[in-house]
C-alpha cells in the first residue's frame, strides 16, 4: 500500500516514469495504478491523439517499441499502456532495446499480470534502471481481512470481524471480486456505517448462519447439532458451498489448532500473533484445543488430507460429494 502511495504521489507531482513496468500475482494494485496513469496523466483534451491502449495477445513487442518512439501531438507526452502484457511473455525481452533507450516524451505502461520478469535478464535490469518496476504480491488469507478493514476505514466505514471473515472464506483473496462486493455495500450503506454479518448475508448472499466460518466454529465446540445442519444445508446448497473450500479451510483450521497447543504462551495477544488471526477469534481456538488434544488434531488432519484425495476422484468409488463430508464429519467429531 505505501509503495502505491507512492508511485501515485509522484505522478502528481511530476515525476513521471518513461516505464511502468507493472507485475506480479496480485492484478487489482496492476489495475488501480495502470487505471490512475490512464486517468490522470493527460487531459481529456489530450488524450484524443496521445493516448492509446493495446493488448498483448494483439500486438507484438516490435509494435509497441514502433508506437513509444513516436512523439507526442500538441502535448508534453504520450501514454502507450499494454494490457494483458503477459501474453508476450515469450518475445518480452525483446523490448530492451527500447528499455534501455527509451522515449523521454512517451509513458509506456505494461500491465504484466500473474507473471514477473527474471530479475537475472537484460529487460528487468533495463527497466529498473530507466523506469519503475512494481510487483503486486497476492496477499495471504490471514492478511486479507485488514486489507479490507483499512479499505473500509479509507473511505469511513467499519467491519465487524465475522463479516469481513465471511467475505474472506466465500470469495477468498482475489482483492478484486472483493473490492467489488464492498462497493456495492458502500453504495447501499450510510458513512460511518458498521458492516455486519446481516449486510453480508443481505446484500451479497452469503448465509450468516451456513458458512464455512459457522462450521468450524460449530466443530471446534463439537457443536453436532449445528454442525449437521451446516453440512446439510451444503448438501442442498453445493454450487455455492463447494467440499474442496470446505476441506481446504478446516485444514487450515486445524494446524493452526496444532499450533496453538505447542505454543509457550497462550495469551491472547501471542496466539494472535502466531495464528496469524484477528484478537476477536482466539477464543475458538482455545475452546478448539480445549475438545480436540494434540493427538486428535493430528489425525484430524490426516482424515482432511484423505477427504481431500476422495473430493477429487481418487479412491472414492462415486461416493457423493455430500456424502464424503458426512463421512469426514463423523470421524472428527467421534
Amino acid at each position: 500500500m505505501n509503495e502505491i502511495k507512492h508511485i501515485v504521489a509522484d505522478i502528481k507531482s511530476g515525476n513521471i516514469q518513461p516505464i511502468y513496468f507493472l507485475m506480479g500475482e496480485e492484478p487489482y494494485y496492476i489495475d488501480k495504478i495502470s487505471d490512475y496513469i490512464e486517468t490522470h496523466v493527460l487531459d481529456e483534451a489530450e488524450k484524443g491523439f496521445n493516448q492509446v491502449v493495446m493488448y498483448g495477445r494483439d500486438v507484438s513487442v516490435e509494435e509497441i517499441m514502433s508506437s513509444a518512439k513516436r512523439y507526442p501531438m500538441m502535448a508534453e507526452r504520450q501514454v502507450l499502456i499494454v494490457k494483458e502484457a503477459q501474453d508476450l511473455s515469450r518475445t518480452i525481452e525483446k523490448l530492451v532495446a527500447y528499455a534501455e533507450n527509451p522515449q523521454p516524451t512517451t509513458v509506456l505502461v505494461l500491465n504484466y499480470k500473474y507473471k514477473k520478469l527474471d530479475k537475472r535478464k537484460k529487460l528487468h535490469k533495463a527497466i529498473a534502471k530507466s523506469g519503475l518496476i512494481f510487483e503486486s504480491k497476492k496477499l495471504y488469507d490471514n492478511q486479507v481481512a485488514d486489507w479490507i478493514r483499512r479499505v473500509l476505514s479509507g473511505k469511513k466505514y467499519q467491519i465487524e470481524p465475522k463479516a469481513s471473515q465471511m467475505l474472506v472464506e466465500f470469495l477468498g483473496t482475489d482483492l478484486s471480486k472483493i473490492n467489488n462486493e464492498l462497493e456495492k455495500l458502500i453504495t447501499i450503506l450510510p458513512k460511518d456505517s458498521i458492516i455486519s454479518p446481516i449486510h453480508i448475508e443481505e446484500n451479497i448472499g452469503i448465509s450468516k448462519d451456513f458458512n464455512n466460518f459457522e462450521l468450524r466454529k460449530a466443530i471446534g465446540e463439537k457443536n453436532v447439532l449445528k454442525s449437521n445442519r451446516i453440512i446439510n444445508y451444503f448438501a442442498e446448497n453445493p454450487r455455492k458451498n463447494p467440499l474442496v473450500m470446505t476441506i481446504s479451510l478446516l485444514n487450515s483450521f486445524f494446524t493452526q489448532v496444532l499450533v496453538y497447543h505447542g505454543l509457550p504462551s497462550k495469551d491472547k495477544a501471542s496466539v494472535a500473533k502466531a495464528l496469524g488471526v484477528n484478537p476477536y477469534f482466539v477464543g475458538d481456538y482455545v475452546t478448539a484445543a480445549r475438545n480436540y488434544p494434540m493427538r486428535k488434531v493430528s489425525q484430524i488432519i490426516a482424515l482432511l488430507r484423505d477427504a481431500d484425495v476422495k473430493s477429487k476422484g481418487v479412491g472414492a468409488n462415486g461416493m457423493p460429494q455430500s456424502d464424503i463430508l458426512k463421512e469426514l464429519l463423523f470421524k472428527v467429531l467421534h
